[in-house]
């Protein structure tokens, strides 16, 4: 890629590697040379979303002794981050708009972010000195997308480069509804079969979570498990949010899932109404006297919902010590929806105590509930659909980020050891 000056040919460059852009995933090597030795520059970066959205965020740096600067060794002096964050000026972006998340709706266009370098340490006020455009991608080469309309299932299925057959994994997310395909598009690019499985809110699907059929993700399961390029005899559920608490009844009441992926789930039901034929799980009662108030006035709604363990709220409870799923937790520890550390134990309280394996929990100080994958940018807070207003979700900027890209790799890993049976290891947590 490359970046263009309103200078002489000894003006100051940006230097990005990969130059082509790469997967969102990924990181991005950036550099600046042709700067005066030890100069004063502002770094900053925008994005601007499908939804008109602008996400910024900016860095003070000085140059070394010969002109030239690279984020992988020369601390951050202030702005949005402080100290060596080579992708600070991805995961440190903040929306001018309030209470925005940053998604992605179309994966087969990137994501593109404009990179400025600006005189001195004023942001908004330094002569624009160079600009380079970086784009981040959703879909690897060969990666196919086909849209699923089967019988009830709605869904897009990601298929990697090849013929396989591949593991399947089935990916869902939270309360927002819709279909959401940018996770399972990356995961593909990883030797997946993933399908993105909407369950409500979208097409001709129900409008609302009142009532909740696990009938639906069962039939996603088969469709998932016929493909000629979908390897059985079991296949993989990643969730969060609600999706995890959906991937948590999947593996307990579904005998197809052969292991699961839970990202700040819950072992209660939560919202509406779960049946499975002639079974049902009633939703986990709360009380808004219970929920607080930010000094911004935002809601604050941790610890809003009853405890299942007790009382009349146990008929809330997934039972899942019928599973015979392999389970991983990925949990932030500030997480601010809900509490995830403890419904996470309590499940594997209840599988041990069934003489089930115990499952794996991977717990991240100061991360909030949005978990997703590397470098996407902290929601601090947005909508709530259920709550019908705005809420906090917890976690640190830097922290954060950091346990996206610990989380994505375990995962994937995770699912490469136990889906198809090649055993990979990855670096202690970061």
């Amino acid at each position: 890629m490359q970046a263009f000056t309103t200078e002489n040919r000894m003006a100051p460059t940006v230097i990005l590697e990969p130059a082509g852009g790469c997967l969102c995933d990924q990181p991005v090597h950036i550099a600046v040379r042709g700067l005066a030795p030890e100069q004063s520059i502002t770094l900053r970066s925008t994005l601007r979303d499908e939804k008109g959205a602008l996400l910024r965020a900016h860095a003070r740096y000085r140059a070394d002794a010969h002109g030239e600067l690279d984020l992988a060794r020369a601390p951050a002096l202030g702005g949005s981050f402080v100290g060596i964050e080579p992708m600070g000026l991805l995961w440190a972006m903040e929306p001018e708009r309030p209470l925005w998340r940053l998604i992605k709706r179309d994966v087969q266009t990137p994501f593109v972010v404009e990179l400025e370098v600006l005189d001195g340490h004023e942001p908004d006020g330094g002569r624009l000195l160079a600009r380079a455009v970086h784009e981040r991608h959703f879909m690897a080469a060969g990666v196919r997308r086909v849209p699923v309309r089967e019988g009830r299932v709605r869904a897009t299925l990601f298929l990697p480069p090849g013929t396989g057959p591949f593991p399947g994994i089935i990916d869902l997310f939270g309360v927002g509804g819709g279909l959401l395909e940018y996770r399972a598009s990356l995961l593909a690019g990883k030797g997946f079969a993933v399908m993105a499985l909407a369950y409500y809110n979208y097409d001709d699907l129900p409008k609302d979570m009142d009532v909740i059929h696990l009938e639906y993700f069962e039939e996603a399961v088969t469709y998932l498990l016929r493909h000629p390029q979908v390897k059985g005899p079991g296949v993989g559920v990643l969730g969060i949010s609600k999706g995890g608490e959906l991937g948590v009844a999947m593996a307990s009441f579904l005998k197809t899932i052969t292991a699961a992926v839970i990202i700040n789930g819950s072992i209660a039901n939560v919202g509406g109404t779960l049946r499975y034929k002639d079974e049902t799980v009633l939703p986990l009662g709360m009380n808004t006297k219970r929920v607080k108030r930010t000094k911004d006035g935002l809601k604050d709604i941790v610890d809003a919902l009853n405890n299942p363990l007790e009382g009349p709220d146990q008929k809330s409870l997934i039972p899942v010590e019928r599973s015979d799923t392999t389970f991983l937790f990925l949990v932030g520890q500030d997480d601010h929806n809900w509490k995830s550390e403890f419904y996470a134990n309590e499940i594997s309280k209840r599988l041990q105590a069934h003489g089930k394996e115990k499952p794996q929990i991977i717990c991240y100080p100061e991360t909030g509930h949005y978990i997703e994958p590397p470098y996407f940018p902290l929601c601090k807070a947005s909508l709530h659909t259920l709550v019908g207003g705005p809420v906090i979700w917890g976690g640190e900027p830097r922290a954060h980020a950091m346990a996206q890209v610990d989380a994505w790799q375990q995962l994937q890993t995770f699912f490469h050891n136990h889906l198809d049976g090649e055993k990979k290891t990855i670096p202690a947590k970061l």
